[in-house]
């Protein structure tokens, strides 16, 4: 049986081929390997067809272009060789539409991404929409790959090379009026107007082709070049730490295309994509991808969710705030705010304000829109407008009576069916739940600060939440854009579990007395954004550290930190970043503002800062204890699976994404090594490093945490 073409060919009165491309079954556009037959066709019959006078290639999905290649087809490769020929085949595809003698326009509306800008950028002319929905990126490195289809040697040849330089290292998506400034498209009209203007356009054979800027013409001289490069190698070393092989590649493929021609150009990119398709790194970002898209797509439990028609919110301070923007700005769902005063209500819309302003100036929205976002929320000091809210979340300070009151008052003015999720980071739900009268309709919903900019939420059911209750909340979390996992209800949960033995090994490296700047700079050799040290100044180290006490009380003496070091820093008045002084100082000049490290920290802790341990031997002690806990946590069943558990570490804590996660990091290194460096460690530092019972029967058994077929690569 054939299957149904994904690309069709009309020809219009008036002479202009259009091909339609619309992927049969499926939302987005995707290119795969076995559409080559396709194309190839309808490449054939327009070169037969001499009365042609151009040629519109447009997708018929309402809302994207193509939105890449199929990456499944990487999974498959066996070998380089054969991910290599996958690049070629594409590149050839390309180079044959690229070759049409009649003028190739692309019309594009939506997403046109990856392999979808290779095909625009193969086209002769491209026009796209002013809408939104409208952006043209290379995302391949964030898969730790290369576009393999001649997008590093066509994209310089069009927008000069620094800024194809800067759209290739970093996977960034521009929008249409960016696109037309760069020279990536040649217009941007109403999507009303669409294939009218990319039809025009087919008619007037435009081959002359733009003049690059100034600065991009000097640079693409040998010498200019040969200062571009040196000056992007050293900043994308600084920001990949070298973990990233990816980012090297391109830069030599990119070069080599430029110095020696196009031909070499091709050939280097092929034989780069090959070989990165097979690397650790490449296999573990794409495993991240994988996950992240099937937990988007995790309803979190088998029933269906109720209404969310509005939310209210209790609590408009720092996390109040920027829980009202994205139920609002992100989920379109109407918010209520109460707070105790009317500061916070205004503090809170002052937040959305200030977030929406800012991409007015950037002219991502118009002014009207700003107004209408806004107008979604809206607050009070008492309950009024709450009785029909279908979910309120609680953003209250951290005190368990004052949450169980919450809970009653929510019970008393709100609705039969209302959910109240808490947002709180240490206390039970089980405990906030106690006195309800309606506990199945009680819930934790953790965010992360900042809201607007962490994608993780955890949802925390507690023994007697119903399963609709589950399946509510996370579907609010999914329209506040955010990504899910749902996490039992034990101390610290998942995130702020794993997280605070790691730290706890920062602040005892301290007190042995590792410099502040040597631990940070260690940790992000091995892939964290930022340093444990700098995270705590960044959290607040009274935030921070709230927590250690509640694990501490509920698993032991694993989890006591240096109390002493921690007293004497908050005795100090030392908040971290929010009063300007934690471990580091910091300039007056608000988040932009440089930081130092404050000498007068060793001598609160009384002890003199020097280097002892190599960065490798702190990363260790740090990253062993954080995968020891994720093991107890995967045992315990705190999380629900491995995939969750590799999302909430990720996408919660900035978990390096090139080792997959803890656990497929542990998969990775073998449990037995996992277990045969904590018991090095332990008998060296003491006990908090014994591997759990958990890790050591799987070590004799030689098990692994990802044990599914499907996604595992």
């Amino acid at each position: 049986m054939e299957m149904t073409s994904a690309f069709t060919l009309n020809v219009r009165l008036d002479n202009v081929a259009v091909v339609s491309m619309d992927v049969p079954g499926e939302k987005m556009n995707t290119l795969k390997a076995e559409f080559a037959t396709q194309v190839r066709a309808i490449l054939k019959q327009i070169r037969e067809n001499k009365a042609l006078r151009g040629v519109v290639f447009i997708s018929a999905k309402p809302d994207n272009f193509i939105a890449g290649a199929d990456i499944n087809m990487i999974g498959h490769c066996r070998s380089a060789q054969e991910a290599e020929t996958l690049a070629r085949q594409g590149q050839q595809i390309m180079s044959e539409i690229n070759a049409l003698p009649i003028p190739v326009i692309a019309a594009i509306h939506g997403a046109c991404l990856g392999g979808g800008l290779e095909m625009a950028l193969a086209c002769h002319h491209r026009i796209c929409t002013d809408d939104a929905k409208t952006v043209l990126g290379l995302p391949e490195v964030q898969l730790g790959l290369l576009p393999g289809s001649g997008g590093t040697q066509r994209l310089p040849r069009l927008v000069g090379v620094s800024t194809a330089l800067d759209m290739i290292l970093t996977g960034k998506q521009l929008r249409a009026k960016q696109a037309l400034k760069a020279g990536l498209v040649d217009e941007v009209v109403p999507h009303s107007i669409l294939l009218e203007a990319a039809v025009e356009l087919a008619k007037q054979d435009r081959s002359a082709h733009r003049e690059l800027p100034v600065r991009e013409r000097i640079l693409a001289g040998p010498l200019g070049r040969a200062l571009l490069f040196r000056m992007v190698r050293k900043q994308t070393e600084q920001k990949t730490q070298g973990n990233y092989p990816a980012t090297d590649r391109i830069l030599e493929v990119i070069e080599t295309g430029l110095a020696q021609g196009s031909s070499s150009g091709y050939d280097a990119e092929a034989r780069a994509f090959g070989e990165l398709a097979m690397t650790s790194e490449s296999k573990a970002l794409r495993n991240i991808f994988f996950a992240s898209t099937e937990v988007k797509k995790d309803p979190g439990s088998d029933v269906q969710p109720g209404s969310l028609e509005s939310v209210g919110i209790l609590g408009g301070g720092l996390m109040g705030g920027g829980i009202a923007y994205v139920t609002a700005c992100k989920g379109g769902v109407p918010v209520r705010i109460k707070d105790i005063n009317t500061n916070g209500i205004n503090h809170a819309l002052k937040y959305t304000w200030d977030q929406l302003e800012t991409k007015v100036r950037r002219r991502h929205i118009k002014a009207g829109e700003r107004d209408k976002q806004l107008a979604l929320i809206s607050g009070s000091t008492d309950y009024r407008g709450f009785s029909h809210r279908d979910l309120v979340i609680e953003a209250v300070f951290e005190d368990l009576l004052l949450k169980q009151r919450m809970v009653e008052e929510v019970e008393q003015n709100c609705a039969p069916h209302t959910i109240f999720a808490s947002n709180t980071s240490s206390l039970p739900i089980g405990d906030i739940a106690a006195k309800a009268l309606r506990p199945e309709q009680v819930i934790g919903m953790h965010f992360f600060s900042p809201v607007e900019k962490m994608p993780l939420v955890e949802v925390i059911p507690h023994a007697t939440t119903s399963a609709q209750t589950i399946a509510t909340t996370v579907k609010l979390a999914k329209k506040q854009g955010k990504t899910p996992i749902v996490v039992s209800d034990k101390a610290g949960f998942y995130v702020n579990r794993i997280l605070a033995p790691y730290i706890n090994e920062a602040i005892r490296l301290l007190t042995e007395g590792e410099r502040v700047e040597h631990i940070d700079a260690a940790l992000v050799k091995f892939g964290f954004p930022v340093g444990p040290i700098q995270l705590l100044d960044e959290v607040g180290i009274d935030t921070g550290t709230k927590i250690i006490p509640v694990l501490e009380a509920a698993y032991g003496a694993r989890f006591s930190a240096p109390a002493n070091v921690v007293a004497s820093i908050l005795n100090d008045d030392r908040k971290g970043r929010k009063n300007g002084r934690g471990f580091y100082l910091y300039g007056a000049k608000g988040r932009k503002s440089k930081k130092r490290v404050d000498p007068a920290i060793y001598t609160l802790i009384g002890v003199q800062g020097q280097t002892r341990l190599s960065a490798q031997q702190i990363a260790e002690r740090c990253v062993m204890l954080m995968l020891n806990e994720a093991a107890r946590c995967f045992d315990e069943q705190v999380i629900r699976s491995a995939r969750d558990g590799d999302i909430g570490a990720v996408f919660g804590i900035g978990f390096p994404p090139f080792l997959g996660g803890p656990f497929r990091y542990m998969d990775s290194l073998g449990a037995g090594e996992v277990v045969a460096t904590l018991q090095r460690l332990s008998a060296q530092y003491g006990d908090r490093f014994t591997p759990c019972e958990p890790l050591l029967q799987m070590a004799q058994r030689g098990e692994r945490f990802w044990r599914s077929g499907g996604t595992d690569l």
